[in-house]
């Protein structure tokens, strides 16, 4: 299942990181030049930025701050996807295809409720998407970095589900594993908040995606609770 186009975005190419400077800035060389990169994923990162990575990157319009915007990078297993702006277009996409056991009749994006925006609604039932571009020992984790917004998140969604919603966390990794967990030690409210939803009725879905070698995004596979 196809479910995005990433030379839709405009003119893609290939770079080499040098050092990533800070949450969103990375500079890289880029046909010879050293060139800036913004970074659209304020994750840690520190198994996939490092230096002489091959980066795919979309060449950003004249007047940015930066010279290209960062799209995937390079690792064992292939492309993979490092641009949170592309999270909800391509989950939706998914939802709308069937990915929670049905086809929705409507679906919703940015949908308030309580003090927070919830990812989506797709009938009735309010989901909280997270990527997830953290793999060690097989294990899929999130999150990669603390998140009080998304311990928040799923409040919410417990909240909704005593509403008389039906509520559900969706994980998509980036990356290849064997099952997924919320990190042990990373954030450890996000953690309990995480185990305390699905106890409270809160379900779980998680899918892979994968970018082929024409640049295009597709569904590959659902991924399982640990």
């Amino acid at each position: 299942m196809i479910l995005f186009d990433l030379k839709s975005l405009g003119h893609l190419t290939t770079g080499s990181l040098i050092e990533r400077e800070n949450r969103f800035l990375a500079t890289a060389i880029v046909h010879g030049q050293i060139q800036k990169v913004h970074i659209a994923d304020t994750g840690r990162l520190e198994e996939i930025l490092t230096p002489q990575r091959e980066l795919l990157l979309l060449e950003n319009r004249p007047g940015l701050k930066t010279d290209y915007t960062l799209v995937a990078a390079k690792m064992e297993e292939g492309w993979v996807l490092i641009n949170t702006k592309l999270h909800s277009t391509i989950a939706k996409k998914a939802i709308e295809a069937g990915l929670l056991g049905f086809r929705p009749k409507k679906v919703q994006t940015e949908v308030r409720f309580g003090k927070s925006r919830i990812d989506f609604m797709a009938d009735n039932m309010l989901i909280e998407l997270k990527g997830c571009s953290l793999v060690e020992n097989n294990i899929c984790l999130f999150p990669n970095a603390p998140t009080t917004r998304g311990a928040r998140h799923i409040e919410e969604l417990m909240a909704a589900k005593e509403q008389g919603f039906e509520a559900a966390i969706l994980i998509m990794a980036v990356r290849p594993c064997a099952c997924f967990r919320a990190h042990p030690t990373r954030d450890e409210a996000f953690r309990t908040i995480f185990q305390k939803a699905l106890q409270k009725g809160v379900r779980f879905f998680g899918f892979f995606i994968q970018i082929d070698t024409n640049f295009t995004i597709r569904y590959a596979g659902n991924l399982q609770l640990c």
